[in-house]
């Protein structure tokens, strides 16, 4: 029985008990502030993770168990000398609150009502993959130079399992698209197709410590592809600049090529962002909606059809894991690659 006001389920009570499949989708979509675990007679088994604010009052810091696992803008935590709610995962001043406002605002300007709410650097569902991942991932790979330090012979367990996808990664994408400069961005790319890939795994697994919709998280896509921006910008050579400023076309026509050029440096990592975002996040949605099939029928009857395409799109999004990855880092060498080419 899900627990009133939790994340899962805030508008139950105006629902009358009724399943909403929408609720189901954003909880488990949505970035939280506790790892939801398991239920046990009614009652949420959670781990609460540290709230971090930036509030008039300064720094304030609490856990998120204060707020009783409440989701819906009820419960009042008082902290620092302020009181603060909790609304589908975004928190609030409590005396600034009101959910007429946030219902009436648009999706991509709810996080921003800054008015209302604190600056937010808590450690959430989100920070905590992350940190897992980098963990993860340095353990791998420290085992695996290790490894190398004391065997110069063929690679074994982590190191064999590492070097062909590192190879991989160099000799598909890397040289291919970046020419004899490769050498230099290889540590970046083989960070990002590691990272991102762990990531996408990490998201698969439905259970603590995982779980956790990283690369479904549209800042996080957001950070990484500013980054790529950012490393084409300050890799660009003079053919590149001259590309865009003076392209080789006729004089007339600068008035209209200069600024689709202009244009082009900020769709292409966009493409990236959305790219990234919207096929991990399309998968969540896909399993989720299958699941919710059960609840919407409400019958078991319809259950082996469910678990059948669960565990298709499941493989499936296994594919897709490694598949996102390797199109980000392709991409991303393929900008840096067109910065840096030489002019023939």
């Amino acid at each position: 029985m899900p627990f009133k006001g939790t994340a899962s389920d805030p508008h139950q009570e105006e629902g009358g008990g009724k399943f909403d499949p929408k609720e189901l989708i954003d909880s488990h979509v949505w970035d939280s502030h506790e790892f939801h675990i398991a239920d046990w007679s009614g009652h949420p088994i959670t781990l609460a993770l540290p709230v971090i604010l930036w509030t008039d009052n300064g720094l304030t810091i609490f856990s998120s168990a204060e707020f009783h696992h409440d989701n819906s803008g009820t419960h009042v935590v008082e902290a620092n000398g302020q009181e603060f709610v909790r609304y589908r995962e975004h928190i609030f001043y409590a005396d600034r609150f009101s959910q007429e406002k946030f219902q009436e605002t648009s999706t991509m300007g709810r996080p921003f009502l800054y008015e209302d709410r604190p600056l937010d650097f808590s450690i959430t569902k989100t920070v905590f993959s992350m940190i897992l991942v980098s963990l993860i991932l340095l353990l791998l790979f420290s085992v695996a130079a290790r490894h190398y330090k004391k065997n110069k012979m063929a690679p074994k367990g982590v190191s064999g399992f590492l070097e062909p996808v590192i190879i991989f990664v160099r000799d598909e994408i890397a040289v291919p698209n970046i020419g004899s400069k490769y050498v230099k961005y290889m540590p970046f790319l083989l960070t990002t197709f590691f990272f991102i890939w762990v990531n996408n795994l990490v998201g698969l697994i439905p259970f603590f410590p995982f779980s956790g919709n990283v690369t479904g998280n549209i800042i996080f896509t957001l950070i990484m592809a500013l980054i790529v921006f950012i490393i084409t910008v300050f890799s660009g050579n003079k053919y590149y600049w001259k590309h865009i400023l003076t392209p080789d076309v006729p004089k007339a026509l600068y008035p209209i090529m200069i600024p689709i050029e202009i244009i082009g440096m900020f769709t292409k990592p966009f493409a990236l962002m959305v790219r990234l975002f919207a096929n991990i996040t399309a998968g969540h949605i896909i399993i989720l909606s299958l699941v919710g099939l059960i609840f919407i029928f409400e019958t078991a009857a319809i259950s082996p059809v469910s678990i059948v395409f669960v565990l298709f799109m499941s493989v499936l999004e296994l594919l897709v894991a490694a598949l996102q990855a390797y199109v980000f880092t392709l991409l991303a060498a393929l900008f840096i690659g067109q910065a840096v080419e030489e002019h023939h």
